[in-house]
């Protein structure tokens, strides 16, 4: 889902009165230099880092007057796309300019200035953005790989298309990190559905292990089922444990905990071994590389 962009209040547009006024009330709080929003509560970190980087682009939005487009990370969270870290930088793309200008400014603000078309761009929402087609293949091009592919594969779920995802790649071939964003966008896959699967994909991928297909159908005394990741030769699945998905309510995360070892039993039932990573797995990738190679080699010999 796409997020709606905070109100932002600037200092320069209230009497200082009315704004300290609103500030000792707890009606606004400070999101940037100059900048101000209402406060925003109940929300994960990760949503909280969210909704501050969009405070700043908006209060960044409505400070400038020449032409511009939020880029990088930031369009990719204008556009809903998933980032495994909420940068505190705002990126912002200009037209070229012959004079040298900062482009890492102290505000916060990271500037890139780039010859843009007509299709590179787009203000269908919220804010001024590059397409999200190019937004992809700019992260995938400048953000580490696992970054990067969280994005790229959000961003085919969002509705890229992959014919012009190609068709920016091969016009952008020889600058900085196009390599990266082939091998990226090689990999991306609109049935990602998470973070989680993203890095831990792209985790087997840099250890040269073999690839696994997604959202794996089996079929149980139960019904199907969906793994997220597997190998169905060798019937060795991987779920991603978010811990998200079984929400906040006691009751209720208890049932849908149940209901997942159900589900997981099932589909053992079928002669399948499922491994289970978590968030602090996936920092610790050597691991989770050696139990899947494990877990691969025990079927290929269970098989004969």
């Amino acid at each position: 889902m796409r997020p709606g962009v905070p109100e932002v209040v600037l200092a320069a547009d209230v009497p200082v009165e009315d704004l300290q006024r609103r500030l000792r009330h707890g009606t606004l709080v400070r999101v940037g230099r100059g900048a101000y929003a209402p406060p925003c509560e109940g929300l994960s970190p990760h949503d909280t880092a969210l909704h501050l980087l969009l405070c700043r682009a908006a209060a960044v939005h409505a400070r400038r007057t020449g032409e511009h487009w939020f880029s990088h990370t930031t369009a990719a969270v204008l556009w809903g796309c998933s980032l495994v870290t909420v940068p505190r930088h705002v990126d912002v793309t200009g037209p070229v300019r012959r004079r040298a200008v900062r482009t890492d400014r102290p505000d916060g603000v990271r500037d890139h200035f780039a010859a843009m078309s007509t299709g590179d761009v787009s203000r269908s929402l919220a804010l001024p953005t590059t397409s999200l087609e190019r937004t992809v293949v700019d992260c995938a091009a400048t953000l580490p790989g696992a970054h990067g592919l969280a994005v790229a594969d959000s961003g085919l779920r969002a509705g890229a298309d992959p014919a012009e995802l190609r068709r920016i790649v091969e016009r952008r071939a020889g600058s900085p990190g196009i390599r990266r964003a082939r091998l990226v966008l090689g990999m991306a896959d609109a049935r990602a559905e998470s973070v989680g699967e993203s890095r831990l994909r792209w985790i087997l991928a840099a250890s040269g292990s073999p690839l696994p297909d997604l959202q794996v159908p089996v079929r149980t005394a139960g019904g199907w089922r969906w793994v997220d990741v597997g190998w169905p030769e060798e019937r060795v699945a991987v779920e991603f444990d978010g811990r998200v998905k079984y929400g906040t309510d006691g009751r209720a995360a208890a049932d849908a905990l149940f209901q997942e070892k159900r589900r997981q039993h099932a589909i053992e039932d079928e002669g399948w071994t499922v491994l289970r990573v978590t968030w602090p797995d996936l920092d610790r990738p050597a691991e989770v590389v050696q139990r899947v190679r494990r877990a691969l080699r025990s079927a290929r010999r269970r098989r004969g």
